[in-house]
């Protein structure tokens, strides 16, 4: 139902007159930052060794591979991104090793919390095999017990099956996840934020709102961030790597992260 536009306003006279004082003109109240504009509490290149560890996360097991995920990655310690690109380089026809960065483990140790706004600008390739992503893992919340979905929701994850769909998951609360078509171009820079709300999380896709879950990751929610490349091992519909390809990559830059106060 529409809304019909207001009355249009009257003229009035705006002198003070001896019966109307003069009455000081009142500033507004400072209005909360949003989201968007929110100060930036993160915002290191990946090369900052204080703030991002390269080649290992405790959401891989022991030895970096996580074939059960039915990714051919092969962590390597100290192994990351070569600046805003992320290759993965084939050992042998079932393993690659594969770049990622994670704030777990640094100096800095920084997490995300319930309201934070990541954002970032990516550019994928239509690869064979190629499985980026940015994601996030949260500290156990006593020892041996892991936060609700261990933390994790999927800021972005690309397969190059479906090479203009991101895939969109929150493992906290979980849902349906989204896979939405029609998003992103193979070779185009895209910038891709994500507002992990109380309630809802919420993903844009340069400055356009694409999807909210409902379900929020809850007020006690923190968690590292997860930058890296795998590469599928070929089950669920996700394709394995060409016999003869022997590199794999994608691009993601001006990660940053804004926290209302």
């Amino acid at each position: 139902m529409s809304t019909p536009p207001p009355a249009e306003p009257q003229p009035t006279d705006s002198q003070p007159t001896a019966d109307q004082p003069t009455v000081p003109q009142q500033a507004a109240a400072p209005q909360p930052a949003g989201p968007a504009q929110a100060p930036v509490v993160f915002n290191a290149p990946f090369s900052d060794r204080s703030q991002w560890a390269a080649g290992a996360s405790s959401a891989y097991p022991r030895g970096g591979r996580n074939p059960d995920d039915n990714k051919l990655d092969h962590l390597v310690p100290g192994y990351g991104p070569d600046g805003d690109r992320f290759t993965a380089v084939r050992e042998n026809a079932r393993s690659w090793r594969t770049p990622l960065v994670t704030t777990e483990g640094t100096a800095g140790g920084f997490e995300l919390r319930t309201g934070d706004r990541l954002e970032a600008r990516c550019q994928v390739t239509a690869d064979q095999g190629v499985w980026p992503a940015i994601w996030t893992w949260g500290r156990d919340v006593a020892p041996g017990r892991s936060q609700p979905g261990h933390g994790e929701v999927d800021v972005m994850e690309y397969h190059d099956g479906h090479p203009r769909m991101l895939e969109l998951s929150n493992h906290v609360r979980p849902g349906d996840p989204a896979y939405l078509d029609d998003l992103v171009t193979p070779g185009r820079w895209f910038t891709l934020a994500c507002l992990f709300g109380p309630d809802s999380v919420r993903w844009e896709l340069d400055g356009r709102e694409v999807y909210a879950d409902g379900r929020g990751v809850g007020s006690g929610w923190r968690a590292w961030i997860i930058v890296n490349l795998s590469v599928a091992g070929g089950r669920w519909g996700h394709r394995s790597p060409r016999a003869n390809s022997g590199r794999l990559s994608w691009r993601c830059r001006d990660l940053t992260v804004r926290r209302p106060h």
